[in-house]
């Protein structure tokens, strides 16, 4: 059994909310949220279908969400952010797009997929721009580690994918190093490394400035291999 490091990889600041995002909070919450006190959640109850289900972790103001459950009505999408602002800015521009394919959580991602998410349940984890917590002594912080990683392929299907992206080059060799070192996942970089910005993922408007001011963004893609043994629960 994996026991899970209790060190958090973030931290829960009160910034601001605005009237519409604490309103969206208020009355879509309770409708569209997820509770860590429901349990392992049946995804078709939930979503009231069977379309595969994608997760998104830290999903900031949600923009990246939002394009995709419009693009790809075919999927279902669950969200975890823990930051009430872009919770809230989620929900209300779901309302405002009429998007009925998003659950959110607004709990702690590790404590979401132990309690919540049903071993071989999950088609896709994506997981954009995490905190790099780029200072040395604050890596141990960072939420992709070897354990976490082994987490989300116990909830993956076969041929699920663990998409990243990040635009720290430390922390995309970290990931690199965290993911290649697990065998129940094969890369899908030809030369085991990074590849080419996925089609799937949206791009940003903070990306877009980055990439005017030079900065660089790794994208790391992997895929459950089919002969992984998920009978050994966390």
């Amino acid at each position: 059994m994996t026991h899970l490091r209790t060190i958090k990889s973030f931290v829960k600041r009160s910034g601001r909310v605005t009237p519409g995002q604490q309103a969206a909070l208020d009355n879509l919450l309770p409708e569209y949220g997820i509770k860590l006190a429901d349990g392992v959640i049946d995804f078709a109850v939930l979503f009231g279908n069977h379309q595969p289900v994608v997760i998104e972790i830290g999903f900031g103001m949600g923009h990246s969400l939002l394009a995709l459950a419009e693009q790809h009505p075919e999927n279902n999408y669950l969200g975890i952010e823990v930051y009430d602002a872009g919770v809230g800015a989620l929900l209300a521009n779901m309302q405002k797009q009429s998007l009925t394919n998003i659950r959110v959580s607004n709990q702690d991602a590790v404590e979401v997929i132990k309690q919540n998410i049903a071993n071989e349940s999950v088609d896709g984890f994506q997981i954009f721009f995490p905190d790099p917590w780029h200072k040395k002594r604050h890596h141990k912080r960072r939420l992709i580690q070897p354990d976490f990683i082994e987490l989300l392929v116990k909830k993956l299907k076969p041929n699920g994918i663990i998409h990243l992206a990040t635009d720290w080059q430390n922390y995309a060799e970290h990931m690199l190093a965290v993911c290649n070192d697990n065998t129940d996942l094969n890369n899908q970089s030809p030369d085991n490394t990074f590849v080419t910005r996925p089609k799937t993922r949206p791009v940003t408007k903070y990306e877009k400035r980055g990439e005017r001011l030079g900065h660089g963004v790794w994208d790391l893609l992997y895929v459950k291999k089919i002969n992984f043994d998920y009978h050994t629960n966390l």
